[in-house]
């Protein structure tokens, strides 16, 4: 993924700059990002903050995961409605 690709996606999800350089996605958002190195794929969901570093992006989720991905390995990102809605009980 380049600077560009990663600013973009941060955009569409408002993210904000935050202390010691972490950028938080918009309330009621989350970011989620795709990887691949080799024949492996992993998908990171979730995501409510970022970190950009010269080769490594950091990622921390909603439950509190963090992940060091290495930049290059990311390919694309999505920006979801987050999922903490509260359902009710019975059929309404």
């Amino acid at each position: 993924m380049t600077k560009q690709h990663l600013d973009a996606l941060l955009k569409a999800a408002d993210a904000s700059k935050a202390k010691d350089g972490w950028r938080e996605i918009a309330a009621g958002r989350e970011l989620t990002l795709y990887v691949a190195a080799g024949s492996a794929n992993l998908t990171v969901s979730r995501i409510t903050g970022v970190k950009e570093g010269a080769a490594l992006l950091e990622a921390r989720s909603a439950k509190g995961e963090h992940y060091v991905l290495a930049l290059e390995t990311v390919f694309a990102g999505a920006v979801d409605e987050s999922n903490d809605k509260q359902r009710k009980a019975g059929f309404v």
